[in-house]
């Protein structure tokens, strides 16, 4: 993994969370517990502060970023899919974003929200919590049901146990 520090911030990871090699982390960027940060994620805190809340999984390609002197939240036991870009914005706990979403300035998702795959979350938006949105831009689509709590919840299991495997298990080979 890439650190950088910026304007005197640099990151701060917790010990028990995963961070792969080639993601990047720069300036005010806080993760917490048992987190997972997938291959090629960029998490750029150089203008304000970015905060991953304890057992979030954040995938693949994922990019986060900020506004000067603002926060991007990502709550506790967050997933947000391969690909998806955050900018400016706070994800309530257990929330999920769908791959290839993007969620853009000033947007709330509420708590147990689901985000489809490939949506657009407009600037200002507020997806209430235990609902599921999606298309461009993300409409109301239904209601989260306790399956899809179940679904997600074992989701959420498989990569706070893969970041435990990769810091003792992973290898690297030439």
């Amino acid at each position: 993994m890439s650190q950088y520090e910026v304007n005197g911030k640099r990151p701060v990871i917790d010990p028990s969370s995963w961070v792969a090699p080639s993601a990047e982390l720069i300036g005010n960027v806080i993760i917490g517990k048992n987190c997972y940060v997938g291959w090629g994620a960029v998490l750029r805190g150089d203008y304000g502060t970015i905060i991953v809340g304890d057992g979030s999984a954040i995938e693949e390609n994922v990019t986060i970023h900020v506004r000067p002197g603002d926060c991007t939240t990502i709550g506790r036991d967050v997933t947000i899919g391969h690909n998806a870009m955050i900018h400016n914005a706070t994800i309530c706990d257990f929330a999920v974003i769908g791959m290839n979403s993007t969620v853009t300035d000033f947007t709330t998702i509420g708590e147990w929200a689901i985000i489809g795959e490939h949506s657009l979350v407009k600037r200002n938006m507020s997806v209430p919590a235990g609902k599921i949105f999606a298309g461009v831009p993300a409409v109301e689509k239904g209601e989260v049901l306790e399956k899809h709590k179940v679904e997600w919840n074992a989701a959420k299991k498989i990569y706070q146990n893969l970041a435990m495997r990769y810091r003792t298990e992973l290898i690297k080979l030439d």
